[in-house]
């Protein structure tokens, strides 16, 4: 089941706005989009070994310069990461003006002879760039601050867009000593616009060799054009600068940097080596070789496992899942349906960005396992319907208001919503205003790892072992083993527990900071008014449209349960939280429960509400360290230059609470990313926030008792 998305935002800011914001790069011209295509593909050549290829471009400008980067890809064998930073946050409306008047102004006159020809080919061109225009618009980019992951063709080509503050952006991002940025695209409008503290970072970022190229236009203002001056500053942190528009048989653009002075090479390092020691304490991944490709193990059989699973198969990386159940989905994963919106805060701190981000991320996840199934390939029951999120006591209303108020939030995120607007959008009367996430929806959890599974197993050696109960793993010189009650398994380079409701099980893990809370969801009959309920409602409780003739109506919120059983009392207290929520609306009439049908399941969740994910900590080695290292001056710097102490070679994905939706695919892409030595879509505050060891590291960087 699937729905177009409510699209009720429209273009804030006119033709003109966006023209000024966004400006058109250079002639968009046959023969600019020739030159532009000539100098990408030299650029494509001179990399052609990589199994990755990470470039990186400053300015959106018009949108012609990425589609064209992604048209000239030809190297089936090879992937392209293209890191798009755009001091302006667009969404996909405004995007869409944008390309259509660029293409549309691509002029069909020929610049060289053979007439004919070059007009069939521009008109090839624009059909091309077109086509992919649509498919990137599809994935609804939004305007939001931070990092947009925007994967297409399997995990061949990842865009990245990047939004704020240029200087912000390029700062907050770790060097990836693998696969650094090998060549940057400076667009004319932002040359004079970028810091020479940013021209460091974008050197910290970069592969030594790397090279910058940018285009000198005509028309434009001076401060566009291709200085002196800016080709001195960005000498002056170890770049060869070059011009597209000199692309020509006796000009070739220059592709190979020159051999860089140790002076500037040391600069480069120094930038890392000074990120490395400011975040020594959060232990990165390490780094799969390629003589371990199907050395990982995964134990898991929900949302996280899976999607780790395909996240690594899109990288070419093979893994092993160990299930204890008969199907996947079984644990919290196994819900009919699950709502999936961002969690905003009134600050829009980096708990909201990151569910901002990762909400769009599992919602385009969605888009591109259902857009065109395989063979045998399950399906995911889902609708993005939109999410109304309302107040159901005094508190909850403050509480509302001013994450309402709080920020500008882009209307694609959410926006305020009157009494009768909210009545229109639910098909019901709730006669109370609220907030409404138009993009979001609900989807089903066990649909979506089963589906996720199935890609993984398409695109590279990944394999299922249900019914395969782990009870202990092992740390050994060649790996780890994982044992059962009668097999052995491994030794795994690699062992990533994504094991939900059992994450504490294992003695290397049972020392985590996470909390089992029960959730018993209740499933009513569509009926009468209640059946013609068209979006999901979030208040005290949750209900959401019906699937297969069923509302799901929950949960129950119960810590360190001591069974799972059924339990009537929190049947009939998810039904009171729907009447508290909406009090005397006829249609609450309509909610029979008396088949008593529900399923329950345990999530875990952490006191923050971010994810775990990352490495292992080594809990008992902590703890010794902190025997020698506690409450002074003294010892808040070790924690802070030391790396803390980890179990090499094990990870943690898990705790993703209630909004695991939202949450866990980009959590395990960015492990995935990790594992493999790629670039990571989130920030280096962020990454703190989500590893696993940040409990104890919060206090002992504070010089607080543990």
């Amino acid at each position: 089941m699937t729905a177009e998305p409510n699209k009720p935002c429209q273009i804030k800011r006119d033709y003109q706005q966006l023209i000024n914001l966004y400006p058109a790069t250079a002639h968009t011209d046959a023969h600019y989009l020739s030159k532009l295509s000539i100098y990408q593909q030299r650029v494509f050549e001179a990399h052609s070994q990589q199994k990755l290829l990470v470039l990186g471009q400053i300015g959106l400008g018009n949108g012609l310069e990425l589609l064209s980067w992604w048209r000239t890809q030809a190297n089936p064998s090879q992937r392209l990461l293209l890191k798009v930073f755009e001091p302006n946050p667009i969404n996909a409306y405004e995007l869409k003006s944008l390309w259509d008047q660029s293409l549309t102004l691509v002029k069909e006159t020929p610049f060289e002879p053979n007439l004919e020809s070059k007009q069939a080919s521009v008109l090839e061109c624009k059909s091309e760039l077109s086509q992919l225009a649509q498919t990137l618009l599809d994935a609804e980019p939004t305007a939001i601050i931070g990092c947009q992951r925007l994967i297409f063709d399997d995990g061949r080509t990842t865009i990245d867009l990047h939004f704020g503050d240029i200087q912000t952006q390029l700062s907050s991002l770790t060097h990836s000593p693998m696969h650094p940025v090998q060549h940057w695209l400076i667009l004319p409008h932002l040359l004079q616009a970028l810091h020479h503290q940013s021209h460091w970072q974008m050197a910290k970022l970069s592969d030594d060799s790397a090279t910058i190229a940018t285009i000198a236009t005509i028309g434009l203002s001076e401060s566009s054009e291709l200085s002196e001056t800016t080709v001195n500053r960005f000498q002056a942190c170890g770049f060869t600068v070059s011009d597209i528009n000199e692309l020509g048989i006796h000009q070739p653009i220059t592709l190979i940097n020159h051999q860089l002075d140790t002076v500037l090479l040391h600069e480069r390092q120094v930038l890392r080596q000074q990120d490395a020691k400011a975040y020594a304490f959060n232990p990165m991944a390490a780094i799969l070789s390629s003589a371990t490709q199907s050395s990982i193990a995964i134990i898991g059989g929900g949302l996280a496992s899976a999607h780790l699973a395909l996240s690594l198969a899109e990288r070419g990386q093979g893994a092993q899942v160990f299930c204890k159940d008969a199907e996947l989905g079984q644990g919290a994963s196994g819900n009919r349906q699950g709502a999936i919106y961002p969690l905003l805060t009134p600050e829009n701190d980096e708990l909201s960005r990151f569910f901002q981000q990762a909400f769009l991320f599992s919602r385009r996840r969605v888009q591109a396992l259902t857009s065109a199934p395989a063979v045998n390939q399950t399906s995911i029951s889902h609708d993005f319907c939109g999410v109304l999120q309302t107040a159901h006591d005094e508190r909850s209303q403050l509480r509302l208001d001013k994450i309402i108020q709080g920020q500008p939030w882009p209307s694609e995120i959410a926006y305020a919503v009157d009494a009768e607007q909210a009545n229109a959008i639910a098909k019901i009367n709730l006669d109370k205003p609220g907030f409404f996430y138009p993009l979001g929806g609900w989807v089903c959890p066990f649909e979506y790892a089963d589906a996720a599974i199935q890609k993984a197993m398409q695109l590279a050696d990944v394999s299922v072992s249900l019914n395969t109960d782990i009870l202990a793993i092992e740390h050994q010189s060649d790996g780890w083993v994982l044992l059962t009650e009668k097999e052995r398994f491994g030794p795994f380079a690699q062992l990533v527990l994504a094991n939900g409701a059992e994450l504490t099980q294992f003695d290397a893990s049972n020392k985590l900071q996470i909390s089992p809370f029960r959730g018993q969801v209740s499933h009513v009959p569509a009926q009468f008014q209640l059946s013609q309920l068209a979006t999901v409602l979030c208040a005290n409780g949750y209900l959401t449209p019906s699937h297969q003739g069923l509302h799901c109506l929950g949960a129950s919120y119960v810590k360190e349960p001591k069974h799972l059983d059924f339990c009537p009392q929190e049947q009939q207290e998810n039904l009171m939280k729907m009447h508290e929520s909406y009090p005397n609306q006829s249609w609450l009439a309509d909610i029979d429960m008396s088949d008593n049908n529900a399923r329950v399941g345990v999530r875990m969740v952490t006191r923050d509400h971010f994810p775990m994910m990352g490495s292992a900590p080594d809990v008992a080695k902590i703890l010794e360290d902190y025997e020698q290292h506690q409450l002074t001056k003294e010892s808040r710097h070790y924690w802070q230059t030391t790396p803390a102490p980890v179990h090499q070679g094990l990870y943690i994905l898990g705790g993703l609470g209630s909004r695991g939706l939202s949450s866990g695919p980009l959590a395990a892409e960015c492990l995935a990313a990790q594992l493999c030595g790629e670039p990571i879509p989130l920030d280096k505050e962020t990454l703190c926030k989500l590893n696993p060891n940040r409990m104890w590291l919060r206090k002992l960087l504070k010089g607080k008792a543990l």
